[in-house]
């Protein structure tokens, strides 16, 4: 029987909330929430991705049990960040061994946990709808054809901007190789792997003399040791920049405390970065004063002169 377009995401979701049910049922109200707010749109965007991406029950039934997973190992490190307000001391070749070089903890748990929390968590659509937004027009409007996304992760934001500029080409960079590969199966399954590379690389150890007038940087900077090594000379001095930064968020790889927005602007007037405007939001709110509350901050920024 065929089905529009509509009646596809509904089912599509549907078996989603039926799998959490078994697998993860505390995130039924993520999806519910966000249906909620964001409408239609939402629903077939998400749907599209989970269709195109995960081909079988079996793969969808595995990313639900990730991101579960994921979830619940984000909230315990959460309350203990609440008691102790700092992260646990690690250094970045630490974090690096525990997380981007261990695959199957990549694969299984991490990867899916975060591409689907840039869906069911409210404050990672919006920041996705204000590069939609804020930085895929300018791109748009500059008739930018080449991009670099550095820290690719799940190679969502090279999909979404492969997605809505037909010419354009990326390349995406990480040091670790379990995300490589997810990111480029994650753009081969939109249809783009022909316009789209990836390469490992750790651009702060391995600068790259290639400048590119088109930049994202997503949720990588609380990674980092010294983010501003990583912030300095990134692209073009006509070019632009979409940085984003994790702050008060407790994970397994991020070893920067960020508290406060003034912290991130601050390192970006250090690396010799305009603020062009900006994007910031709470995941959700505290439960009692002076709580630290995971937030976003998206930034769009161009070179000082």
């Amino acid at each position: 029987m065929n089905t529009t377009p509509r009646s596809s995401s509904i089912e599509t979701l549907s078996k989603l909330l039926a799998m959490m049910e078994g697998s993860a049922r505390f995130a039924r109200d993520s999806v519910k929430r966000a249906a909620a707010e964001f409408g239609p749109a939402w629903e077939d965007d998400f749907a599209a991705m989970l269709q195109r991406f995960y081909r079988s029950d079996a793969a969808l039934l595995d990313a639900v049990k990730g991101y579960g997973a994921f979830v619940m190992d984000s909230m315990r490190r959460q309350k203990r960040f609440e008691q102790d307000l700092s992260y646990p001391a690690k250094t970045y070749a630490e974090a690096a061994a525990e997380v981007y070089f261990n695959d199957d903890y990549m694969r299984r748990q991490y990867l899916p946990g975060l591409l689907l929390s840039h869906y069911l968590w409210t404050h990672h659509y919006q920041q996705i709808e204000y590069f939609k937004g804020f930085f895929l027009t300018w791109m748009e409007r500059q008739r930018i054809t080449e991009f670099v996304e550095i820290g690719v992760g799940t190679g969502l934001y090279s999909r979404l901007a492969l997605q809505h500029l037909p010419r354009l080409r990326g390349l995406g960079l990480d040091i670790s190789p379990a995300a490589l590969r997810f990111a480029a199966e994650h753009v081969a399954s939109f249809g783009f792997s022909d316009r789209y590379q990836t390469r490992q690389q750790n651009v702060v150890e391995q600068p790259s003399e290639r400048r590119y007038r088109a930049v994202f940087c997503v949720e990588l900077l609380e990674h980092l040791a010294d983010p501003v090594a990583l912030l300095k000379g990134l692209c073009a001095p006509d070019g632009k920049l979409f940085v984003t930064a994790a702050l008060n968020a407790a994970h397994a790889d991020h070893i920067h405390l960020y508290r406060q927005p003034q912290e991130v602007l601050a390192q970006v007037d250090a690396a010799g970065l305009h603020l062009e405007h900006c994007f910031f939001a709470h995941a959700y709110a505290p439960n009692q004063p002076g709580q630290p509350v995971p937030s976003a901050l998206a930034m769009v920024l161009s070179p000082r002169p």
